[in-house]
């Protein structure tokens, strides 16, 4: 009798296979590791493709996934990467004034030594990939990597199980980082559809500060939204670990190109009386998914989080959040806002779970989502659970369309119909990006911003001339 395999079972084996591809070699040669650490290194890998082969790819059937279609995923083989090379004209629009000289990069998840400037960052702060982590370092690593709760979802297996790199950010206690560190992620487009698989992990010891920024972007394309001839998958997880009394403002942007598809995970574990900021920024990708979890290790904590996805044509921005809070004294902060244009789709699923355990909480959470079309979806689902008596929670989701009496008004102040939607529009995203502690990404992403309504804006003008 022959047994039938599901498509999303044998599709993801395929992935598995491909992110397997040379991970022994590329162990043994390149990266001088001490053997413990290599030994446990390869049986995280180990399990963790165990669980990839135990699972499947998610579908709308799956409740976490029912607003997100993965089938186009399916359509395509991609393939592991082979190595690009680029040069510093290649990377140069992406280089932020502020981290000139604490520049971390990878291409197509393969670390850059020769287009990373680290010479900015202090000698007791450690900045670089998982082979030139220092001996004391790797001694303890086994606490962090592939630690976080969460860490069996399918595609952070299929992540963790192809590991043989990472971007390290390790901030020892008591220090404070003076520059931002930058965390640059480029896709190189090549021939064929690949699977890239970035990976982070962020120590932050007791009484530490920094600030981080993890950028995606598309090497060949600037305003995202614009279609290429060569789609790619990216498969990006990020493991911050916040300790007593430390401090992270940490800003993810996502730019990948038009056709690429886009699966990130962030998780953060805060320990007693740690704050966390987190900034994501999502413009590019045919669909994308923001998998943002943070548990709380101890009392005391303070955790703000604000995103935006700025979205048009036929794209998919879906962020799934999880708070979970299990000490008392926490303060939580969630801002989260969409603009969806033309036949664009949003997603926000926001959880904040308050234990019994979790007294004189502070919980707020708040989706706003700026409809442009009415052939856009937006589909958002705040959701809180509590089963302390003693805190303060609230939550809520609002769909609106440009309001007609303020473009009225700016129209009555010598200004034309559509300078004044702009101008709104620009507003409505002003509010999350100049939260961002870099001027001069907050002046780019401002750029983006206009780079996107200005492509829409053509798109209808031709509709109307068409019609």
């Amino acid at each position: 009798m022959q047994v039938s395999v599901k498509p999303e079972v044998s599709y993801l084996e395929k992935l598995l296979k491909e992110s397997c591809k040379g991970v022994s070699s590329t162990v043994a040669w390149e990266f001088p590791l001490d053997l413990k650490m290599a030994t446990w290194l390869e049986q995280v890998r180990d399990r963790a493709a165990t669980w990839v082969r135990e699972l499947s790819l998610p579908t709308k059937r799956d409740e976490e996934w029912r607003f997100t279609n993965l089938s186009s995923i399916m359509k395509l083989g991609f393939q592991a990467p082979a190595p690009v090379d680029l040069d510093a004209l290649d990377i140069a629009p992406f280089i932020l004034p502020e981290a000139v000289d604490s520049r971390l990069v990878f291409v197509n998840g393969i670390f850059a030594p020769q287009l990373s400037s680290l010479t900015g960052i202090e000698n007791q702060i450690f900045v670089g990939n998982l082979g030139q982590l220092p001996t004391p370092y790797q001694k303890r690593i086994s606490n962090y990597l592939a630690q976080q709760p969460g860490s069996q979802e399918v595609f952070t297996s299929l992540n963790t199980a192809g590991l043989t790199d990472a971007a390290v950010v390790w901030l020892p206690k008591n220090q404070m980082v003076k520059n931002p560190i930058h965390l640059l992620f480029i896709a190189a487009q090549t021939k064929i559809p690949i699977l890239t698989q970035g990976r982070c992990l962020i120590v932050a010891e007791s009484n530490s500060s920094g600030k981080i920024v993890e950028h995606c972007v598309s090497a060949e394309v600037m305003c995202p939204e614009a279609s290429t001839s060569q789609p790619y998958l990216t498969n990006a997880v990020t493991e911050i670990w916040v300790e007593e009394n430390a401090e992270i403002n940490y800003t993810r942007v996502q730019e990948d190109a038009g056709e690429a598809f886009h699966i990130g995970k962030t998780a953060i574990a805060q320990a007693k009386n740690s704050r966390y900021t987190c900034n994501a920024i999502h413009l590019g990708a045919k669909l994308s998914r923001h998998n943002l979890e943070v548990t709380q290790m101890g009392e005391g904590t303070e955790t703000n989080l604000y995103g935006l996805a700025f979205i048009g044509n036929k794209q998919e921005a879906d962020t799934h959040s999880s708070i979970i809070l299990n000490h008392p004294h926490g303060i939580t902060d969630q801002l989260y806002k969409s603009i969806v244009d033309e036949k664009a789709h949003s997603v926000f699923n926001g959880k904040v779970y308050v234990s019994q355990t979790a007294q004189l909480t502070n919980a707020a959470q708040l989706n706003r989502n700026l409809l442009l079309s009415s052939d856009g979806r937006v589909d958002t689902k705040p959701q809180l659970e509590i089963i302390a008596d003693n805190v303060q929670c609230s939550h809520g989701a609002t769909v609106s369309q440009l309001d007609n009496d303020e473009v009225f008004y700016l129209q009555s102040r010598g200004l034309n119909e559509e300078v004044s939607r702009n101008l709104l529009i620009d507003a409505f995203a002003a509010e999350i990006i100049n939260k961002l502690p870099l001027p001069s990404l907050q002046h780019i992403l401002k750029q983006y911003v206009a780079c996107k309504v200005y492509q829409q804006e053509r798109r209808k003008a031709k509709d109307e001339l068409k019609s």
